[in-house]
C-alpha cells in the first residue's frame, strides 16, 4: 500500500511540476471553490476562528478573508509540490531574501543561529531554498511521514538542494551536536502545543492562547541569536523575505521574553494581511487554565537538554 501511495504521489508531482504556472493557479482557483463550498474542509473551524481573531469585522469582511484564505491554501498546497520540479534558479526567482546578511553576519561571527518561522504564505519554498540563501549549514525540523517512500524521496530532495531534515524527535540530540560550522536551525512554532504541561500562555489575536516555547528554550539553552523570517506574498508563485532579529543576547532575557516578541511579531504580520495564515489549524482548541495566568509558563523550561 505505501509503494502505491508513493507512485500516486509521484505522478501527481510530475503533473504539477510540467505544468505551467498559469494553469497551476487556474486549477487551484476551482480547488479552492470545491474545498471551502463542496468539501467545506475545516470551515467551521476557519469561520470561528476569524470572527474571534477580528470581532470588530463585519461579516462580509469575514467572508471575504475566508474565500482569500481557501485560495492561499490550495496556493501554497501546489506551489510546495511543484517546488520539487524547479531548479534553484527558479525558486531564487520566485523567493527573494531581501536582506540575507542580517543572518550571514552571524555565520562571520562563527555563531549559529535560529530562524523563526510561522504558517504564514509559502514557508514551503524557504526550506528549499534556504542552503543558497544563507552561508551557514541549515537544519529543519518535521514530523516523519508515514509512509516511509515519500518521506524518503522529500528528505533526499531537500538535501540535494543544501537543506538537512531532521525528524522532531532528534531535535534535543541535533542541537547537542555543534560541530565546528555555524547552524541555521529552522523552526516552526505557531502550533497548538501537544502537552499542557509545555505551553507559555500570552494574549494573542484577542485570544487566550497557548504557545509552544521550543524556539526560546533552545535560543536561552545554547545562547542562539532568534531571527524572524517574515514571508510575504507580491504575487501569486513570488515570494520576498525579510529577516528580523528578534533577539540578540538571550540569554539576557527572562522567562517568556522571546515567545512574546515571536507572537507579536506573528500578530503584526496576521493583523495586515490575515489570509495568509493558517486559519483551518486548529489552534485554540485548549482553554487556559483557571490557575494559570496569562504571560507565566506552566512549566519551567527544561534543564535536561
Amino acid at each position: 500500500m505505501q509503494w502505491l501511495e508513493f507512485i500516486l504521489f509521484r505522478t501527481m508531482q510530475i503533473f504539477v511540476g510540467i505544468i505551467p504556472f498559469r494553469l497551476l493557479y487556474a486549477i487551484s482557483d476551482t480547488f479552492s471553490i470545491i474545498i471551502q463550498h463542496i468539501i467545506r474542509y475545516r470551515k467551521r473551524t476557519v469561520h470561528k476562528n476569524l470572527k474571534q481573531s477580528f470581532p470588530n469585522k463585519n461579516d462580509n469582511e469575514i467572508k471575504q478573508i475566508t474565500k482569500a484564505y481557501y485560495r492561499n491554501l490550495c496556493d501554497i498546497s501546489l506551489e510546495s509540490i511543484k517546488g520539487y520540479s524547479l531548479s534553484i534558479d527558479q525558486l531564487l526567482r520566485r523567493y527573494k531574501c531581501l536582506n540575507p546578511e542580517v543572518a550571514n553576519e552571524y555565520f562571520d561571527k562563527g555563531q549559529s543561529i535560529i530562524f523563526a518561522l510561522s504558517h504564514y504564505a509559502n514557508w514551503e519554498w524557504g526550506t528549499q531554498v534556504a542552503g543558497s540563501l544563507f552561508w551557514h549549514d541549515t537544519i529543519s525540523f518535521y514530523k516523519p511521514l508515514s509512509n516511509r517512500y515519500i518521506d524518503n524521496y522529500i528528505r533526499k530532495q531537500r538535501e540535494t538542494k543544501g537543506m538537512l531534515l531532521c525528524s522532531i524527535y532528534q531535535t534535543k540530540f541535533i542541537f547537542r551536536s555543534e560541530d565546528c560550522i555555524p547552524r541555521a536551525y529552522f523552526l516552526v512554532s505557531d502550533q497548538n502545543p501537544s502537552k499542557a504541561s509545555k505551553e507559555y500562555w500570552v494574549e494573542f489575536l484577542n485570544q487566550d492562547t497557548a504557545c509552544i516555547h521550543g524556539i526560546e528554550s533552545y535560543a536561552r539553552l545554547f545562547e542562539l541569536p532568534v531571527i524572524y523570517a517574515d514571508v510575504q506574498r507580491v504575487d501569486r508563485g513570488c515570494y520576498t523575505v525579510t529577516l528580523e532579529v528578534l533577539c540578540d543576547k538571550p540569554k539576557d532575557t527572562i522567562q517568556g521574553d522571546i515567545t512574546r516578541l515571536y507572537m507579536k511579531k506573528l500578530e503584526e504580520i496576521i493583523v495586515k494581511k490575515p489570509e495568509d495564515w493558517l486559519w483551518s489549524h486548529r489552534r485554540w482548541k485548549r482553554k487556559r487554565p483557571a490557575d494559570i495566568v496569562v504571560g507565566s509558563l506552566t512549566n519551567c523550561i527544561d534543564k535536561s537538554f
